[in-house]
């Protein structure tokens, strides 16, 4: 057998980030070759992975990646066991690999076809490669829960911690200078107010109709007149939808203005809106 020195359990370590023991293990086993001490490694940590996958991954990051100018844009969610791992570089680096990577890659019908794709980060590795390496390191089970490509000029943003995140379609004149900054704004105020439609003809009709019966009650105790009743009703109307309709709200970063009058100051208009939580469905 060959001899295992210190330097070469020292470099196989450096690499691949586990501990020495393990590291000395694997030279041991595939008699100094510190390739094959590599791949050995990766396969006991699969192993390990397999008798650990009921394991409930509760915690994790949403990640966004978007470039307007080439029209794509993506959204993943990276589950893993604890909010530690959750919030390491390590874990947020994997996470926003993998949008960038279904964006700028040929796409991904499933999680699945996604991590066997190459990184864009990493272009000689493969993302399953990557998340078991950091499995191998971290000892958590990761899930790529969930994936989201669009082939459109999109605004996206993630909240700092992870658990929220939006991508917004746009229309319009998408190359102006400020539509990108608008639309990435746009999507903050989607994660910070959770809007229900972006139109009010998006709204359910029978929410709509829940409300006006609602208001139109409360106006009768209040002991309005019947024949001013409807034209009160339409004015507080116009407060209810300015609360769940997204181009009505007021903007999250200046509430002199609404999402509409932002958006069209820009020339663009908003088309679609993926709006996802942590542990969403």
């Amino acid at each position: 057998m060959a001899e295992i020195t210190a330097a070469a359990v020292m470099a196989l370590r450096e690499k691949t980030g586990l501990p020495m023991m393990e590291c000395k293990k694997a030279l041991q086993e595939c008699g100094g070759d510190t390739a094959q001490a590599v791949e050995w490694l990766r396969k006991q940590g699969v192993k390990t992975q397999a008798l650990r996958a009921d394991r409930e991954t509760s915690c994790g990051r949403l990640a966004v990646y978007t470039d307007p100018a080439k029209g794509v844009a993506a959204m993943i969610e990276l589950r893993c066991e604890s909010p530690p791992v959750a919030g390491s570089p390590d874990f947020k680096d994997l996470a926003n690999d993998m949008a960038r990577t279904l964006a700028l890659g040929p796409g991904a019908a499933s999680p699945a076809d996604l991590l066997a794709q190459k990184s864009q980060a990493h272009p000689g590795r493969t993302l399953a490669e990557l998340k078991d390496d950091l499995f191998n390191r971290m000892r958590e089970v990761f899930e790529l829960a969930r994936i989201k490509r669009v082939d459109a000029p999109c605004g996206g943003y993630a909240h700092h911690d992870g658990s929220k995140a939006a991508l917004v379609v746009i229309g319009g004149n998408t190359s102006a200078a400020n539509a990108a900054e608008v639309a990435k704004d746009i999507a903050m105020h989607v994660v910070a107010l959770a809007p229900q439609a972006i139109r009010q003809e998006d709204l359910d009709p029978g929410v709509v109709a829940k409300e006006r019966e609602i208001l139109t009650e409360a106006a009768r105790k209040e002991g309005k007149p019947e024949n001013i009743i409807a034209k009160m009703i339409e004015g507080r109307l116009r407060n209810f939808f300015s609360q769940c309709v997204l181009l009505e709200q007021p903007f999250v970063k200046d509430d002199k203005q609404t999402v509409g009058q932002l958006a069209k100051s820009a020339g663009i208009e908003v088309k679609a809106v993926d709006n996802w939580k942590l542990g969403g469905s």
